[in-house]
């Protein structure tokens, strides 16, 4: 077999280049209920240094209850001015009608939600729950996990808040710490709870896009060192790319249309259904 001449692998970027340009540049349409967003790191080279560069991902559940991969973006940092930007740009590109954004703690797109899309921000209850037990220490993680799964076996936003407390209460006089921690985190935690039970195990952790970044992760552990930002987005966007085509040839929808329907600010898709 000969072999691939340098003309022929240019090209061949180029064409993927072009492909994941027009992916992650697409206009967005309809409402877009949930979005979950995540980060991962890579290394890449910089100015004859390697540095650690935060690559975004946004996934969301349309009005249709379809999924899709929605962006993705590269900065130096998890900075608010990073977030805003990467959220603007969904913005521009069309993204709207969002309700609940679920992500890791981070100040910076929490404000950013709220002043782009007046959305409640969902706290990943897997990232709290790690938080959590660091305060309890290796002997109590077990008897403290099973306390605040308590509160998440509620089936009401308001019994799982009046949960919530009781077991900071009962925590507060062996571990005011953990205590002080949930008081302060039980509306982002809990705010799932707000919203369909046929929903909220798919709302209350950024788990739904976990198993995309395990392959991105899995796929850019060979690349090792990135020469530039331009390889991460060629590569990361064709596996997003990737991914989405999987889930548009899905026949099941990620959740049911009747039950995200209500969650729509289109009045032809938000109108309950005429009987013949």
């Amino acid at each position: 077999m000969s072999g691939i001449s340098r003309s022929q692998v240019s090209r061949l970027c180029e064409e993927i280049d072009d492909r994941v340009k027009a992916f992650l540049d697409r206009p967005i349409e309809g409402d877009w209920p949930y979005l979950w967003i995540d980060a991962t790191y890579l290394k890449v080279r910089q100015a004859g240094r390697i540095v650690s560069v935060a690559v975004i991902i946004a996934v969301g559940v349309n009005g249709d209850g379809r999924r899709e991969v929605l962006g993705m973006a590269i900065g130096s940092s998890e900075a608010e001015v990073f977030w805003t930007a990467f959220l603007r740009s969904l913005a521009r590109r069309g993204l709207r009608g969002v309700k609940l954004v679920v992500s890791d703690a981070h100040e910076g797109i929490k404000a950013s939600v709220s002043k782009l899309f007046n959305a409640t921000w969902q706290r990943c209850r897997v990232h709290f729950a790690r938080n959590a037990l660091a305060h309890a220490g290796k002997s109590g993680r077990r008897v403290v996990s099973a306390f605040i799964a308590t509160a998440f076996a509620q089936e009401t936003a308001e019994t799982a808040s009046a949960q919530w407390r009781k077991v900071a209460d009962q925590l507060r006089p062996t571990v005011p710490k953990l205590a002080t921690f949930m008081d302060d985190t039980e509306q982002d935690v809990l705010a799932y709870m707000t919203f369909p039970p046929q929903h909220r195990a798919k709302l209350h952790s950024t788990n739904p896009i976990e198993r995309l970044n395990g392959e991105i992760k899995r796929r850019t552990n060979v690349v090792g060192i990135f020469p530039n930002e331009d390889a991460i987005t060629r590569l990361v966007g064709a596996i997003l790319l990737e991914q989405n085509d999987e889930w548009a040839v899905q026949r099941a929808r990620y959740m049911t249309l009747e039950s995200v329907a209500p969650f729509s600010d289109n009045p032809l898709v938000s109108m309950p259904a005429v009987a013949a």
